[in-house]
């Protein structure tokens, strides 16, 4: 079993906010700014879920997990570049594809005996579950926080596009009868 350690602790936080944010992302209809910036935020967590994962070693040997943690790099990355580039069916399938990945190492995770979180549920499950719940409750934050941000930006946008038209439709109006 790996000790547990700073290093450790953080990837497994990135790891279960990367799980929660992937399905808001990928059944969220909208492709709006929330969507941009949640994906900013699952993005960055997946790179340290990905990179922190190379320093977390049983026996100073890495795992087929650390092959899937380089694939998923590269996923990851031709997403990136695929929404850049506008090209949504790409964007889309490697990001979905990395999502699966990153589930199917969290059940080799928490399945195989011997590993840290296994040890922690079987140990010490109060902790484990407040982790679990932190991490859900800042993901509800972020998107809640975003949506509000949302609807204030559209009204403010709104604010300063009705002004003109007013002006200009009352303006309009007057000058029309003469």
């Amino acid at each position: 079993m790996e000790p547990w350690n700073v290093l450790l602790a953080s990837h497994v936080i990135a790891a279960l906010f990367v799980l929660a944010i992937g399905p808001v992302q990928i059944l969220r209809r909208r492709r709006d700014r929330i969507h941009r910036t949640m994906g900013h935020l699952w993005v960055a967590a997946m790179y340290y879920v990905c990179f922190s994962s190379f320093w977390i070693v049983s026996d100073g040997h890495f795992s087929w997990l650390h092959g899937l943690s380089a694939f998923t790099i590269v996923t990851v990355t031709l997403g990136l570049i695929s929404a850049v580039r506008r090209n949504f069916p790409a964007h889309r399938g490697n990001m979905i594809g990395s999502y699966i990945g990153i589930a199917v190492a969290f059940g080799f995770a928490i399945s195989v005996p011997g590993r840290a979180i296994p040890s922690l549920l079987a140990e010490d499950l109060p902790t484990a579950l407040f982790v679990a719940a932190l991490v859900a409750l800042s993901v509800a934050v972020v998107f809640i926080s975003l949506r509000r941000g949302e609807g204030r930006r559209i009204q403010h946008a709104g604010r300063r596009v009705d002004r003109p038209v007013a002006a200009a439709s009352s303006a309009g109006a007057v000058a029309g009868p003469k």
